[in-house]
């Protein structure tokens, strides 16, 4: 694959052309002719520290004993210790491969599953893989990508498929259906 990733601007008309002609940081501008299947990214890696995971708990009214009494998680709980909340892992997980593709627009996600708890502690990093692509509507097609969640040196924690809508470079193809409503 071509690397695109700054070369495109948004150019936006509301700040000095200047600045609107320098590209985006983290941003794509794949089209969906330009998606690879099994095409791979990898991560940084990250700590998910006490903190954040009180503030996302706290930020989602999530308050379970589980993730949010460390009393509870020492005496009672499966595990002896608190957990991370999996929404915060699957957020913060897909997070870490983002990369704001300006043509690009979610449609959903596809077998999220929980594989193995995640810790206050614990580092992540995510692999994301693209599956496959078809065309789906007169102006966007489908791009359906893996992301795999692994905590530590490769234990995975979560798994999700991502879809996503992507703008066509050069119009409609031939086998794309017409787009209704």
């Amino acid at each position: 694959m071509t690397a695109t990733v700054g070369i495109s601007s948004t150019h936006p008309k509301t700040m000095p052309a200047g600045h609107a002609d320098i590209p985006v940081w983290n941003s794509e501008n794949w089209f969906y002719e330009d998606f690879e299947i099994g095409h791979k990214i990898r991560s940084l890696r990250r700590t998910i520290s006490e903190g954040e995971s009180q503030q996302f708990n706290a930020l989602v009214l999530d308050m379970h004993p589980y993730v949010s009494d460390q009393i509870f998680a020492e005496t009672e709980g499966l595990f002896g210790k608190r957990l991370v909340a999996g929404a915060f892992v699957f957020s913060a997980g897909l997070g870490l491969v983002a990369t704001n593709c300006i043509n690009a627009f979610s449609y959903g996600y596809d077998r999220l599953r929980f594989i193995k708890p995640t810790f206050i502690g614990d580092t992540i990093y995510t692999i994301r893989t693209n599956l496959d692509k078809q065309p789906k509507y007169r102006d966007l097609g489908l791009i359906r990508s893996s992301y795999e969640v692994f905590k530590g040196e490769g234990e995975l924690v979560l798994y999700c498929e991502h879809i996503q809508t992507v703008r066509y470079k050069d119009g409609r193809p031939a086998d794309a259906p017409e787009l209704k409503g």
